[in-house]
């Protein structure tokens, strides 16, 4: 058998009392508690009620067809390219009545360059048409 020395009572013991410390949260909790509804000063109006539905302004699209052969569409007619550069420039300087700016909605056929693609989208891009997509066929999925 090992024999322990035995510890006096008068030793100094390394330990922390945390009994006072949980007092002290304990009442600060309460008092934290008590006065948070006091600290909220709100003034009570009887506001008119109206029914209304939100006015959604939904952005123009603008179709622009570009062709394997370098000929451009915009919404469907056929355009030169320094007039297409002009049509961008407008449809992305209108800012009335804080319409949303248009979006390009891009129809390129499967064998146009993508250089004239990039090119296009660049120019667009500088003329403020920030909100560019592309229009695809779903794919035919067989049985």
């Amino acid at each position: 058998m090992a024999v322990h020395p035995q510890l006096t009572h008068d030793a100094p013991r390394a330990e922390i009392n945390m009994i006072p410390l949980i007092d002290v949260m304990l009442v600060l909790l309460v008092i934290f508690i008590i006065a948070a509804p006091l600290l909220t000063h709100a003034v009570k109006i009887n506001l008119p009620v109206a029914d209304s539905a939100a006015t959604v302004m939904k952005p123009e699209t603008i179709q622009l067809g570009i062709k394997a052969d370098g000929q451009f569409l915009w919404n469907g007619e056929v355009v030169e390219e320094k007039k297409l550069e002009a049509l961008m420039r407008a449809a992305g300087n209108r800012t009335t009545d804080n319409a949303p700016l248009p979006e390009l909605h891009l129809q390129v056929d499967a064998t146009a360059p993508y250089e004239l693609v990039a090119r296009t989208m660049a120019r667009a891009s500088r003329a403020g048409l920030e909100k560019i997509g592309f229009v695809s066929k779903p794919e035919e999925q067989t049985p």
